[in-house]
């Protein structure tokens, strides 16, 4: 009779315990913050632009390159130009938000409304989910303090190319062997559908940039060297005499230097007529152009079906 006690015994222990250990699991794996926490808890959200998955595209996260939510209000770098210092670093205001759920509802200036489910992936990381197109998100949390503006400056450096109407020649050095590159005098480099189009005029000082007669239309690339984050690769492409390679260097935000390598001929350009983006069309202070000057984001890798199902009613 005694060690049936005992058995009685351990076993309402043993019950006691698992209880108790079930209920401070549940307990640790209840959310702590809220959804509007979640999205103050840093500064800046960064656009991973390339993790993007699903074949559709939200306008105004698509030129983003960072966001952020404040008060209910919502703020983006949409531009390379004065990153870091528009908007004391924030950017500029582009609409209203509203977080509740997990659920965040945007109210874009010129959008209008869109919704999204969001998951918080890891410490830092979170998927906005828009389930009207089926699309992904991935934003990458940073404070202002340890976010590095330069990297995203010079890793989009084609970005700040397209965002003045025009370059205009200002300077050639008096060194250098003479070649056709000499004749040009404006720059211009196309965004939206082709991303990778350039223009080039021998026009001399022309007041209004719509003026410009284009010469010719090319391609052009950007690329890195090797071991120097500040410098970069300029290649036009011209079919009648052959590439035009550079080295590029940014003076500062209207400025840029072109070594051009074969000649040793140092050129200066300065940007003319900056091109404010709030989104992919032209408004307020931005080009009235055809589609050919719109701004867009790509990835630099292919998009990827996404396989999240919807789970919203």
């Amino acid at each position: 009779m005694r060690n049936l006690k005992l058995l009685l015994g351990f076993a309402f222990v043993a019950t006691l315990f698992t209880s108790c250990y079930v209920e401070e699991t549940a307990y640790i794996d209840e959310p702590t913050i809220s959804l509007n926490q979640l999205l103050n808890s840093y500064d800046l959200w960064y656009v991973d632009i390339n993790a993007t998955q699903g074949y559709s595209e939200t306008p105004f996260l698509q030129i983003a390159f960072t966001v952020s939510f404040i008060n209910g209000r919502m703020y983006a770098n949409n531009n390379l130009v004065g990153i870091g210092n528009q908007g004391n670093g924030y950017g500029v205001e582009i609409g209203s938000y509203n977080a509740y759920d997990m659920i965040l509802d945007v109210n874009h200036i010129i959008d209008g409304f869109d919704s999204f489910d969001v998951y918080q992936i890891d410490n830092n990381t979170i998927e906005l989910y828009n389930p009207f197109n089926d699309t992904s998100y991935f934003l990458n949390g940073y404070q202002k303090s340890n976010f590095d503006y330069d990297y995203v400056f010079y890793d989009n450096i084609h970005y700040f190319l397209q965002e003045y109407e025009a370059w205009e020649k200002t300077y050639t050095s008096n060194f250098g062997a003479l070649n056709d590159f000499d004749n040009e005098n404006y720059l211009q480099f196309l965004s939206g559908g082709n991303d990778d189009t350039f223009r080039s005029s021998q026009d001399a000082g022309v007041n209004n940039i719509n003026n410009l007669f284009w010469d010719f239309t090319g391609d052009y690339g950007v690329g890195d060297v090797s071991g120097n984050m500040y410098l970069k690769t300029l290649t036009l492409d011209y079919d009648f005499f052959d590439n035009e390679f550079f080295e590029l260097t940014v003076i500062n935000d209207s400025k840029i230097e072109l070594f051009h390598s074969n000649s040793g001929t140092v050129y200066k350009f300065n940007g003319r007529n900056y091109i404010a983006y709030y989104r992919e069309s032209a408004e307020e202070g931005k080009s009235d152009k055809t589609e050919e000057r719109l701004k867009k984001r790509k990835r630099k890798t292919k998009k990827v079906e996404n396989t999240r199902e919807n789970t919203r009613s």
